[in-house]
C-alpha cells in the first residue's frame, strides 16, 4: 500500500502542475510535460502469482489514469510480447493463436508503438504478419528486414490503406493545453539471437545511426526503444548523445542504468512492473527533465473493464483445453524457494534445475522408471524463472506444446552419439536437459555412477518431439539401434509431459 500510496502522490502531483496547464490557455510558454509508459517481455496477459501480480488489464488502468491527467500520455512495448505464450500454443479454428489474444489485448488497453523483439519471429512469417496487420498500434524497428528471396525490405503493415512500410523510427506529435508543440522521436533495434530465414538482422549501430540522422531533423527530442542485450544497450547509449533515454527490454528483470549519456531502463517481464517515465521540456532553453519511476502492476492496481473482458474471453479458452489434461489448473503444486530456472538461455546451453526436475519427472512416469531421460532445451519454453508458489498452470506455461513422454531400449553407442550432439548444440533447441546422466572429469558419458557401454542397452525417457528426428536427425523410432519403444496410452501419466511433471513436483 506504501508503493500505492507513492505513486497517488505522485500522480497527484504532476496532476497539479496539468491541471495549471489546462486553464492557461493564453499562449504558448515553451514548456510541455509528457508521459510514457514502458512494458517489455510480457508473454502472459492475465495475472500471474495466484493473481498477484501483473495483468494487462491493470496496465491499461494505469494509462487511463495518467492520461486524465495529462493527455499527452504514450504507450510502448520494448519486444518480445507474441511468443512464448500457453494460450499461444494452442488451435483456435483450426490454428495456432501464435499471440492473437496479446495484439486484441494491447489494441483494447490502448498501445501506441511496439518494436520488434527475438521472439516475435518464434511464430513464422505467415503468423507474425497477421498479427502485425492486426495491431492497431505502430511499428517500428530501424534493423530488422524481411527477406523475400533474394530482397530484404522492412515489413509492411497490411491494413484497409493498404501496404505500409514500417520505419526505422517513428515520430509522435503532441500539442498541450496552451498550444506547445513537440515531436519525439522513436528509434529502435533488436538482437539478433533468433536467426529465421525470413529475417535479417541488421549491424545495430550503422542502422541506428542511418535512422537518428533521418530524425533528428524532424523531431525535438530522440528516445530509443530496444530490445537487445544490456552490454548492447549500454554501447548505443554511448555510441549516440542524441538519445536521452534507451527504454529496452529481453533481460526480463527491473533495472536502471546509467552510462555517459542515457540512461538504460528495463522493466520486468510479464507486466509485474512497468516503467513510467515523466518527462518535462523546455523548447525554448533545451532543457529536458526525465523522473522514470519502476511502478509494481500489482493487486493494488484496478483492472480496466475492457481490457480485462477481452483478458476473460483468452482464459476461458485456455482454462477449458487445460481441464483436458488437469481438473484444477490453479492448483498450488509446488513451492520452490530456489528459483526455478527456465530461460531460454540457460535451457539451450547448461543444465538446469528445472530441466533436471522436468526431465526426472520422465524417467519416474512409468510403473518400471527409466535408468534416464532427456528433453531437448528447446521444448521449455517459459523464458523465465519460477519461484515460490507453482501452479498446475506454470508447468502448461513451462511445456506448452505438451506431447507424450516414451521409453526407449537403446543401445549404449546410440546414447553416446546422441548426447555429443546435444552437447554440439549448445545455444540452440536441441541442447539436451538431462536425468541421471553427466561427465566424468575425463569427458565420459555417465548414468549414474557409471560410465555408459557403448555395447549396453539402456532404458532412456524421451519426450516424443526428439524420437521424430526434428532436432536430432538420427533420433527416430526406426533407428536400428532402438531397440523397443513403449508409447504409453493418453490416459497414462506418461501420456502427457505436463501430468508427468505435475504428479511429480505434487510428490
Amino acid at each position: 500500500m506504501r508503493a500505492l500510496s507513492f505513486l497517488l502522490l505522485l500522480i497527484l502531483a504532476y496532476g497539479c502542475k496539468s491541471a495549471a496547464t489546462l486553464t492557461d490557455t493564453k499562449k504558448d510558454d515553451g514548456q510541455i510535460a509528457f508521459v510514457i509508459i514502458q512494458l517489455n517481455d510480457v508473454y502472459e496477459i492475465a495475472p500471474l502469482g495466484g493473481g498477484k501480480h501483473g495483468g494487462m488489464a491493470r496496465v491499461a488502468h494505469l494509462k487511463d489514469s495518467l492520461s486524465a491527467i495529462n493527455p499527452n500520455t504514450f504507450m510502448v512495448m520494448a519486444g518480445d510480447f507474441l511468443n512464448p505464450s500457453l494460450i499461444g500454443t494452442l488451435k483456435l479454428d483450426g490454428q495456432r493463436i501464435y499471440g492473437k489474444q496479446m495484439v486484441e489485448t494491447m489494441n483494447t488497453m490502448g498501445m501506441d508503438l511496439a518494436t520488434f523483439g527475438n521472439h516475435e519471429f518464434d511464430i513464422g512469417r505467415e503468423a507474425l504478419q497477421k498479427r502485425i496487420n492486426e495491431s492497431q498500434f505502430a511499428w517500428t524497428s530501424a534493423n530488422v528486414l524481411e527477406v523475400n528471396n533474394d530482397r530484404k525490405t522492412y515489413f509492411n503493415i497490411n491494413r484497409n490503406i493498404g501496404n505500409v512500410a514500417i520505419k526505422p523510427y517513428y515520430i509522435w506529435s503532441m500539442t498541450d493545453a496552451d498550444g506547445t508543440k513537440l515531436d519525439v522521436g522513436f528509434v529502435s533495434a533488436c538482437i539478433d539471437s533468433n536467426p529465421r530465414d525470413f529475417v535479417a538482422y541488421q549491424p545495430v549501430i550503422p542502422s541506428l545511426k542511418a535512422a537518428l540522422e533521418a530524425v533528428i531533423p524532424k523531431t525535438d527530442i530522440q528516445l530509443g526503444l530496444t530490445h537487445l542485450a544490456l552490454e548492447q544497450d549500454k554501447e548505443v547509449a554511448n555510441q549516440f548523445d542524441a538519445l536521452r533515454l534507451i527504454m529496452g527490454g529481453h533481460e526480463h528483470n527491473n533495472m536502471s542504468v546509467p552510462t555517459n549519456n542515457a540512461t538504460v531502463v528495463k522493466a520486468d517481464a510479464n507486466a509485474k512492473t512497468v516503467y513510467v517515465h515523466r518527462f518535462s521540456y523546455n523548447k525554448k532553453t533545451k532543457a529536458l527533465i526525465i523522473d522514470s519511476e519502476l511502478v509494481p502492476i500489482d493487486d493494488k492496481l484496478a483492472a480496466q473493464p475492457a481490457t480485462e473482458a477481452v483478458v476473460t474471453k483468452w482464459e476461458a479458452i485456455l482454462d477449458a483445453k487445460l481441464k483436458e489434461v488437469v481438473a484444477d489448473p490453479n492448483e498450488i503444486i509446488y513451492t520452490a524457494t530456489t528459483p526455478l530456472d527456465g530461460t531460454d538461455s540457460a535451457s539451450r546451453g547448461v543444465q538446469t534445475n528445472l530441466g533436471g526436475i522436468i526431465t526426472e519427472a520422465m524417467a519416474k512416469a512409468f510403473d518400471q522408471p527409466a535408468q534416464a531421460a532427456l528433453v531437448n532445451g528447446g521444448s521449455i519454453r517459459l523464458d523465465d524463472m519460477l519461484a515460490g508458489a507453482i501452479s498446475s498452470l506454470d508447468i502448461f506455461r513451462v511445456l506448452p506444446f505438451g506431447g507424450h513422454v516414451v521409453k526407449v531400449d537403446m543401445s549404449g553407442a546410440l546414447l553416446i552419439k546422441t548426447l555429443d550432439y546435444g552437447l554440439s548444440k549448445r545455444g540452440k533447441g536441441a541442447y539436451l536437459q538431462r536425468f541421471n546422466i553427466d561427465r566424468n572429469a575425463q569427458g565420459e558419458w555417465m548414468i549414474g555412477p557409471t560410465e555408459i557401454d557403448p555395447e549396453g542397452v539402456y532404458s532412456i525417457a524421451l519426450s516424443d518431439f526428439l524420437l521424430k528426428g526434428f532436432d536430432i536427425p538420427f533420433l527416430t523410432a526406426d533407428h536400428p539401434e532402438i531397440l523397443g519403444v513403449y508409447t504409453p496410452e493418453p490416459t497414462e501419466m506418461a501420456g502427457d509431459i505436463r501430468r508427468a511433471v505435475i504428479d511429480f513436483l505434487k510428490q
